[in-house]
């Protein structure tokens, strides 16, 4: 083995092991994106399940920040009697 060898070695292994916890990291910071994109679309639209509803006025202000949330329940409602487009639903199958 050379001299620098082992050194090169590890500065690649290294660089692996924080790739990979980056890519996790990653991944964590948008499942945890979209679970506060569904708790601020029940809060605004709450009203679809029993809860209370926001003053009209700034649930409109915040309508167009809806946008996506409101097409995935639109598409739900369309498929909730199909069981297998329920888990392409969730499974986020285009």
């Amino acid at each position: 083995m050379k001299p620098g060898g082992f050194f090169r070695f590890l500065g690649r292994f290294w660089s692996v092991v924080a790739q990979v916890h980056r890519e996790k990291a990653t991944g964590m910071l948008e499942f945890e994106l979209r679970e506060l994109e569904n708790a601020f679309a029940l809060l605004v639209l709450g009203g679809f399940a029993g809860l209370p509803s926001p003053p009209s006025p700034i649930a409109m202000e915040l309508l167009p920040y809806l946008e996506r949330e409101l097409t995935v329940m639109m598409s739900r409602s369309d498929l909730a009697q199909d069981p297998l487009g329920v888990l392409a639903g969730m499974l986020e199958i285009d």
